[in-house]
């Protein structure tokens, strides 16, 4: 049996999750991250952090609770070595990119109506993930179609 130090371990494959990427992760990718972690745990139950607009913002950023989506994310060895420095809302709200209005959405209790689960989180979590021209390209090509179908009908009536 071989003995290693601490500092010999990190560079070990199998026990470094980060071992080999020379980079840290893009926001997309530490948001599609969290979300695969909560897929894989479907339909658990989850605990929401409470009245997160209610508080101040000092009290905000220091809010957590246990078997939070918060906990299950700061639980991930890669999201921890990538940079989550804990399950309190101010360090994911860094670490994931979220403004105010994005965590409260994700996490207060107040959506989900005393019923949230890893399945509805992770579906928040890949639509904050996603570019917001994917979020808004729906809403988009209906205005162009609608504003096409508007000029035509101006056409129409001016040339008859």
């Amino acid at each position: 049996m071989q003995h290693l130090n601490p500092d010999q371990i990190r560079g070990i494959k199998s026990l470094d999750p980060l071992f080999g990427r020379g980079q840290p992760l893009a926001r997309s990718e530490r948001l599609n991250r969290w979300a695969d972690l909560l897929d894989a745990q479907a339909g658990r139950p989850l605990r929401a952090l409470e009245d997160v607009e209610y508080v101040s913002p000092s009290v905000r950023r220091d809010l957590r609770k246990d078997e939070s989506p918060l906990a299950l994310a700061f639980a991930d060895p890669v999201l921890r070595a990538d940079g989550l420095a804990s399950d309190r809302l101010g360090d994911a709200m860094d670490y994931f990119g979220l403004t105010d209005r994005q965590a409260h959405w994700l996490l207060c209790d107040c959506h989900y109506g005393g019923r949230m689960t890893a399945t509805d989180v992770a579906s928040r979590v890949r639509d904050e993930a996603r570019p917001l021209y994917d979020i808004l390209r729906p809403q988009i090509w209906a205005s162009l179609t609608g504003a096409a179908v508007l000029a035509g009908t101006v056409v129409t009536a001016v040339l008859l």
